[in-house]
């Protein structure tokens, strides 16, 4: 379960990560606190975070219920697709919000994958 630990720990590291981008945009872009608006790139980086955190909510807990039925090391490899593609989705959104598809799937993806694995996991206990 290391390998579940670490992914866990790297998606944590990586939010926040871009919670610190919000508020070195917010600096850099005189966006004054509470505003969530302002600068183009400040609210893009606002909702690379927030976007990210949406998706946290189910990918934890789906990684960690996955990994209890099948081999971590697996799950956690595609707890690493995830992570990889937070960072993309980061990168290409801010850059371009347009271009943000590839990261965004690969992240969505490996989070259903994982929520029906868990799901698979769960109802193949019951069922023994």
């Amino acid at each position: 379960m290391a390998w579940i630990d670490l992914v866990t720990l790297l998606a944590l590291v990586q939010y926040i990560v871009f919670a610190t981008m919000v508020g070195r945009a917010r600096g850099l872009y005189g966006v004054k606190a509470p505003a969530t608006s302002g600068h183009p790139v400040f609210e893009r980086w606002f909702r690379v975070q927030a976007n990210t955190l949406e998706l946290l909510i189910a990918f934890v807990p789906a990684l960690w219920i996955a990994a209890r039925y099948w081999p971590p090391a697996v799950i956690a490899g595609i707890g690493a697709v995830y992570l990889v593609g937070r960072a993309l989705y980061a990168v290409t959104y801010v850059r371009d919000p347009a271009a943000r598809s590839a990261g965004f799937g690969l992240s969505m993806l490996p989070v259903l994958v994982l929520l029906i694995a868990a799901l698979a996991g769960v109802l193949r206990g019951l069922a023994a």
